[in-house]
Protein backbone atom coordinates (compact mmCIF):
# COMPACT_ATOMS: atom_id res chain seq x y z
CA UNK A 1 0.00 0.00 0.00
CA UNK A 2 1.09 3.55 -0.65
CA UNK A 3 2.07 5.69 2.31
CA UNK A 4 -0.55 8.16 1.02
CA UNK A 5 -3.98 7.27 2.39
CA UNK A 6 -7.42 8.84 2.01
CA UNK A 7 -9.77 8.15 4.89
CA UNK A 8 -12.98 6.45 3.71
CA UNK A 9 -16.15 8.51 3.77
CA UNK A 10 -18.92 7.67 6.19
CA UNK A 11 -20.39 4.23 5.54
CA UNK A 12 -24.02 4.36 4.42
CA UNK A 13 -26.12 1.58 2.96
CA UNK A 14 -26.91 2.77 -0.55
CA UNK A 15 -27.92 -0.30 -2.57
CA UNK A 16 -31.08 1.39 -3.81
CA UNK A 17 -31.58 5.15 -4.10
CA UNK A 18 -35.12 6.25 -4.82
CA UNK A 19 -35.59 9.52 -6.70
CA UNK A 20 -38.65 11.45 -5.47
CA UNK A 21 -39.71 14.68 -7.23
CA UNK A 22 -40.19 17.54 -4.81
CA UNK A 23 -43.19 18.60 -6.86
CA UNK A 24 -45.05 15.35 -6.02
CA UNK A 25 -45.69 15.34 -2.25
CA UNK A 26 -48.15 12.45 -2.65
CA UNK A 27 -45.09 10.27 -3.34
CA UNK A 28 -43.33 11.15 -0.07
CA UNK A 29 -45.25 8.74 2.15
CA UNK A 30 -44.82 5.92 -0.37
CA UNK A 31 -41.09 6.58 -0.46
CA UNK A 32 -40.94 6.55 3.33
CA UNK A 33 -42.59 3.13 3.49
CA UNK A 34 -40.60 1.67 0.61
CA UNK A 35 -37.63 -0.67 0.97
CA UNK A 36 -35.22 1.88 -0.51
CA UNK A 37 -32.05 2.41 1.50
CA UNK A 38 -31.63 5.98 0.34
CA UNK A 39 -34.10 8.68 -0.66
CA UNK A 40 -33.27 11.83 -2.54
CA UNK A 41 -35.89 14.53 -2.76
CA UNK A 42 -35.38 16.12 -6.13
CA UNK A 43 -35.51 19.82 -6.96
CA UNK A 44 -33.67 19.55 -10.27
CA UNK A 45 -34.48 17.63 -13.45
CA UNK A 46 -37.70 15.99 -12.25
CA UNK A 47 -39.22 19.40 -11.46
CA UNK A 48 -40.43 21.86 -14.12
CA UNK A 49 -39.31 25.52 -13.89
CA UNK A 50 -42.80 26.65 -12.84
CA UNK A 51 -42.73 24.20 -9.92
CA UNK A 52 -39.23 24.90 -8.59
CA UNK A 53 -40.24 27.19 -5.72
CA UNK A 54 -43.31 25.17 -4.63
CA UNK A 55 -41.20 21.99 -4.78
CA UNK A 56 -38.65 23.56 -2.44
CA UNK A 57 -41.43 24.36 0.03
CA UNK A 58 -42.77 20.81 -0.27
CA UNK A 59 -39.35 19.37 0.54
CA UNK A 60 -38.92 21.61 3.58
CA UNK A 61 -42.35 20.58 4.84
CA UNK A 62 -41.61 16.88 4.25
CA UNK A 63 -38.31 17.07 6.12
CA UNK A 64 -39.98 18.82 9.04
CA UNK A 65 -42.97 16.53 9.33
CA UNK A 66 -41.72 13.07 8.25
CA UNK A 67 -39.26 11.08 10.34
CA UNK A 68 -37.22 9.48 7.57
CA UNK A 69 -34.47 8.21 9.84
CA UNK A 70 -36.94 6.35 12.04
CA UNK A 71 -37.64 4.22 8.97
CA UNK A 72 -33.93 3.62 8.41
CA UNK A 73 -33.65 5.95 5.43
CA UNK A 74 -30.70 8.12 4.56
CA UNK A 75 -32.09 11.36 3.19
CA UNK A 76 -30.59 13.59 0.53
CA UNK A 77 -31.78 16.63 -1.41
CA UNK A 78 -30.75 17.19 -5.01
CA UNK A 79 -30.47 20.93 -5.45
CA UNK A 80 -30.50 22.70 -8.79
CA UNK A 81 -27.21 23.08 -10.62
CA UNK A 82 -24.87 26.02 -10.18
CA UNK A 83 -25.74 27.50 -13.58
CA UNK A 84 -29.31 28.25 -12.42
CA UNK A 85 -30.65 30.99 -10.16
CA UNK A 86 -32.55 28.41 -8.10
CA UNK A 87 -29.46 26.82 -6.58
CA UNK A 88 -28.53 29.35 -3.90
CA UNK A 89 -32.09 29.60 -2.55
CA UNK A 90 -32.36 25.80 -2.55
CA UNK A 91 -29.30 25.47 -0.37
CA UNK A 92 -29.94 28.42 1.94
CA UNK A 93 -33.65 27.89 2.58
CA UNK A 94 -33.49 24.13 2.98
CA UNK A 95 -30.38 23.97 5.15
CA UNK A 96 -31.38 26.92 7.31
CA UNK A 97 -34.84 25.48 7.99
CA UNK A 98 -34.29 21.71 8.05
CA UNK A 99 -30.54 21.11 7.87
CA UNK A 100 -30.57 18.88 10.95
CA UNK A 101 -32.74 16.36 9.09
CA UNK A 102 -30.55 16.08 5.97
CA UNK A 103 -27.75 13.56 5.54
CA UNK A 104 -26.34 14.85 2.25
CA UNK A 105 -26.78 17.44 -0.46
CA UNK A 106 -26.64 15.98 -3.97
CA UNK A 107 -24.90 18.39 -6.34
CA UNK A 108 -25.85 17.84 -10.00
CA UNK A 109 -23.59 18.38 -12.99
CA UNK A 110 -20.44 18.91 -10.95
CA UNK A 111 -17.84 20.09 -13.42
CA UNK A 112 -14.90 21.31 -11.35
CA UNK A 113 -13.63 21.16 -7.78
CA UNK A 114 -14.65 24.81 -7.36
CA UNK A 115 -18.31 23.80 -7.77
CA UNK A 116 -17.98 21.61 -4.68
CA UNK A 117 -16.02 24.32 -2.85
CA UNK A 118 -18.92 26.73 -3.28
CA UNK A 119 -21.44 24.30 -1.80
CA UNK A 120 -19.05 23.40 1.02
CA UNK A 121 -18.50 27.08 1.85
CA UNK A 122 -22.22 27.84 2.02
CA UNK A 123 -22.93 24.74 4.10
CA UNK A 124 -20.20 25.65 6.56
CA UNK A 125 -21.51 29.19 6.98
CA UNK A 126 -25.12 28.08 7.41
CA UNK A 127 -24.24 25.31 9.87
CA UNK A 128 -22.17 27.74 11.93
CA UNK A 129 -24.82 30.46 11.89
CA UNK A 130 -27.73 28.12 12.70
CA UNK A 131 -25.67 25.99 15.10
CA UNK A 132 -26.54 22.81 13.22
CA UNK A 133 -24.76 19.91 14.92
CA UNK A 134 -25.30 17.42 12.11
CA UNK A 135 -22.52 17.95 9.55
CA UNK A 136 -24.12 17.59 6.12
CA UNK A 137 -22.28 15.54 3.52
CA UNK A 138 -21.96 16.30 -0.18
CA UNK A 139 -22.49 13.89 -3.06
CA UNK A 140 -21.74 14.80 -6.67
CA UNK A 141 -23.28 13.74 -9.91
CA UNK A 142 -20.67 13.18 -12.59
CA UNK A 143 -22.79 13.68 -15.68
CA UNK A 144 -20.88 15.88 -18.09
CA UNK A 145 -17.72 15.55 -20.13
CA UNK A 146 -16.23 18.36 -18.03
CA UNK A 147 -17.05 16.56 -14.80
CA UNK A 148 -15.60 13.27 -15.98
CA UNK A 149 -12.43 14.97 -17.21
CA UNK A 150 -12.02 16.61 -13.78
CA UNK A 151 -13.24 13.68 -11.71
CA UNK A 152 -10.03 13.22 -9.70
CA UNK A 153 -9.93 16.87 -8.66
CA UNK A 154 -13.62 16.75 -7.76
CA UNK A 155 -13.03 13.64 -5.65
CA UNK A 156 -10.46 15.54 -3.55
CA UNK A 157 -12.40 18.81 -3.36
CA UNK A 158 -13.97 18.65 0.11
CA UNK A 159 -13.81 16.64 3.33
CA UNK A 160 -17.62 16.66 3.20
CA UNK A 161 -17.63 14.68 -0.04
CA UNK A 162 -19.02 11.17 0.44
CA UNK A 163 -20.01 9.76 -2.94
CA UNK A 164 -19.96 10.18 -6.69
CA UNK A 165 -22.94 9.19 -8.84
CA UNK A 166 -22.89 8.38 -12.55
CA UNK A 167 -25.55 10.52 -14.25
CA UNK A 168 -25.84 8.58 -17.47
CA UNK A 169 -28.57 10.64 -19.18
CA UNK A 170 -26.87 14.02 -19.09
CA UNK A 171 -23.52 12.31 -19.63
CA UNK A 172 -24.85 10.83 -22.88
CA UNK A 173 -26.14 14.25 -23.92
CA UNK A 174 -22.82 15.86 -23.04
CA UNK A 175 -20.92 13.33 -25.16
CA UNK A 176 -23.55 13.50 -27.93
CA UNK A 177 -23.75 9.74 -27.60
CA UNK A 178 -26.52 7.87 -29.35
CA UNK A 179 -28.63 5.93 -26.90
CA UNK A 180 -32.04 4.30 -27.05
CA UNK A 181 -33.03 4.52 -23.38
CA UNK A 182 -31.53 6.21 -20.31
CA UNK A 183 -28.82 3.86 -19.10
CA UNK A 184 -29.58 1.35 -21.85
CA UNK A 185 -27.23 -0.03 -24.46
CA UNK A 186 -27.02 0.98 -28.09
CA UNK A 187 -27.02 -2.20 -30.19
CA UNK A 188 -24.54 -0.59 -32.59
CA UNK A 189 -21.90 -0.53 -29.84
CA UNK A 190 -20.01 -3.81 -29.31
CA UNK A 191 -20.45 -4.09 -25.56
CA UNK A 192 -21.36 -1.68 -22.78
CA UNK A 193 -20.90 1.90 -23.94
CA UNK A 194 -21.09 3.16 -20.31
CA UNK A 195 -18.36 0.86 -19.01
CA UNK A 196 -15.58 3.40 -19.40
CA UNK A 197 -17.42 6.11 -17.46
CA UNK A 198 -18.51 3.76 -14.67
CA UNK A 199 -15.06 2.22 -14.43
CA UNK A 200 -13.43 5.65 -14.22
CA UNK A 201 -15.90 6.67 -11.53
CA UNK A 202 -15.50 3.59 -9.33
CA UNK A 203 -11.71 3.67 -9.61
CA UNK A 204 -11.66 7.31 -8.56
CA UNK A 205 -14.04 6.70 -5.66
CA UNK A 206 -11.98 3.82 -4.31
CA UNK A 207 -8.75 5.81 -4.65
CA UNK A 208 -10.11 8.69 -2.58
CA UNK A 209 -12.37 6.86 -0.12
CA UNK A 210 -15.78 7.68 -1.62
CA UNK A 211 -18.90 5.61 -2.26
CA UNK A 212 -19.59 4.80 -5.93
CA UNK A 213 -23.22 4.84 -7.10
CA UNK A 214 -24.72 4.08 -10.50
CA UNK A 215 -27.49 6.30 -11.82
CA UNK A 216 -30.85 5.70 -13.46
CA UNK A 217 -32.24 3.18 -15.91
CA UNK A 218 -35.10 4.79 -17.77
CA UNK A 219 -37.28 1.88 -18.87
CA UNK A 220 -38.94 0.78 -15.64
CA UNK A 221 -41.06 -1.67 -17.64
CA UNK A 222 -37.96 -3.72 -18.45
CA UNK A 223 -36.79 -5.25 -15.15
CA UNK A 224 -34.48 -7.71 -16.87
CA UNK A 225 -32.50 -4.92 -18.55
CA UNK A 226 -32.34 -3.05 -15.23
CA UNK A 227 -30.96 -6.13 -13.49
CA UNK A 228 -28.35 -6.66 -16.19
CA UNK A 229 -27.28 -3.03 -15.94
CA UNK A 230 -27.03 -3.29 -12.14
CA UNK A 231 -25.06 -6.54 -12.36
CA UNK A 232 -22.53 -5.01 -14.74
CA UNK A 233 -22.08 -2.11 -12.31
CA UNK A 234 -21.80 -4.39 -9.26
CA UNK A 235 -19.20 -6.54 -11.01
CA UNK A 236 -16.76 -3.62 -11.19
CA UNK A 237 -17.31 -2.40 -7.63
CA UNK A 238 -20.31 -0.05 -7.77
CA UNK A 239 -22.28 -0.39 -4.52
CA UNK A 240 -25.74 0.85 -5.46
CA UNK A 241 -28.04 2.15 -8.16
CA UNK A 242 -30.86 4.65 -8.56
CA UNK A 243 -34.49 3.62 -8.71
CA UNK A 244 -36.63 6.04 -10.66
CA UNK A 245 -39.68 3.84 -10.03
CA UNK A 246 -40.62 1.85 -6.91
CA UNK A 247 -40.54 -1.39 -8.92
CA UNK A 248 -36.76 -1.00 -9.29
CA UNK A 249 -36.04 -0.87 -5.54
CA UNK A 250 -36.19 -4.60 -4.84
CA UNK A 251 -34.16 -5.29 -7.98
CA UNK A 252 -31.33 -3.03 -6.81
CA UNK A 253 -31.43 -4.35 -3.25
CA UNK A 254 -31.07 -7.91 -4.50
CA UNK A 255 -28.24 -7.25 -6.95
CA UNK A 256 -26.18 -5.20 -4.50
CA UNK A 257 -26.67 -7.54 -1.54
CA UNK A 258 -24.08 -10.33 -1.29
CA UNK A 259 -25.82 -13.74 -1.20
CA UNK A 260 -25.57 -15.73 2.02
CA UNK A 261 -23.23 -18.26 0.41
CA UNK A 262 -20.82 -15.46 -0.53
CA UNK A 263 -20.96 -14.00 2.98
CA UNK A 264 -20.28 -17.39 4.55
CA UNK A 265 -17.32 -17.99 2.25
CA UNK A 266 -15.93 -14.54 3.06
CA UNK A 267 -16.12 -15.32 6.76
CA UNK A 268 -14.35 -18.65 6.20
CA UNK A 269 -11.56 -16.88 4.28
CA UNK A 270 -11.01 -14.49 7.18
CA UNK A 271 -11.04 -17.37 9.69
CA UNK A 272 -8.56 -19.46 7.71
CA UNK A 273 -6.17 -16.56 7.28
CA UNK A 274 -6.40 -15.77 10.99
CA UNK A 275 -5.40 -19.38 11.71
CA UNK A 276 -2.55 -19.15 9.20
CA UNK A 277 -1.29 -15.93 10.77
CA UNK A 278 -1.14 -17.59 14.20
CA UNK A 279 1.01 -20.30 12.62
CA UNK A 280 3.32 -17.70 11.13
CA UNK A 281 2.02 -18.12 7.58
CA UNK A 282 1.01 -15.35 5.20
CA UNK A 283 -1.19 -17.53 3.00
CA UNK A 284 -3.53 -20.48 3.34
CA UNK A 285 -5.70 -22.82 1.29
CA UNK A 286 -9.48 -22.96 1.15
CA UNK A 287 -11.50 -25.30 -1.04
CA UNK A 288 -8.42 -26.12 -3.08
CA UNK A 289 -7.45 -22.51 -3.77
CA UNK A 290 -4.77 -20.27 -2.34
CA UNK A 291 -5.88 -17.28 -0.27
CA UNK A 292 -3.74 -14.44 1.07
CA UNK A 293 -3.94 -10.89 2.40
CA UNK A 294 -5.65 -9.64 -0.76
CA UNK A 295 -8.28 -12.36 -0.32
CA UNK A 296 -8.88 -11.09 3.22
CA UNK A 297 -9.42 -7.53 2.02
CA UNK A 298 -11.95 -8.70 -0.57
CA UNK A 299 -13.68 -10.86 2.04
CA UNK A 300 -13.87 -7.98 4.49
CA UNK A 301 -15.70 -5.88 1.89
CA UNK A 302 -18.38 -8.56 1.64
CA UNK A 303 -18.69 -8.98 5.40
CA UNK A 304 -18.91 -5.23 5.99
CA UNK A 305 -21.75 -4.70 3.51
CA UNK A 306 -23.57 -7.67 5.05
CA UNK A 307 -23.28 -6.01 8.48
CA UNK A 308 -24.71 -2.74 7.13
CA UNK A 309 -27.68 -4.60 5.65
CA UNK A 310 -28.40 -6.55 8.81
CA UNK A 311 -28.07 -3.47 11.02
CA UNK A 312 -30.47 -1.42 8.91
Amino acid sequence: MSHKYYKPAKSRLQRSELAVPGSSPKMFEKALNSKADYIFLDLEDAVSPNDKVPARKNVIKALKEINWREKGKSISVRINSLDTHYMYRDLIEIVEEVGEYIDTILLPKAGTSSDVYLVDCLLTQIETNKKIKNRIGIECLIETALGMSNIKEIAQSSPRLEALHFGVADYAASLRARTVVIGGLNPDYPGDQWHHGLSQLVMTCRAYGLRAIDGPFGDFNDPDAYIESAKRAAAIGIEGKWAIHPSQIDLANKVFSPPESEVNKAKRIIEELDKAAKEGKGAAQLDGRMIDAASARMAENVVNIDKLIKNK
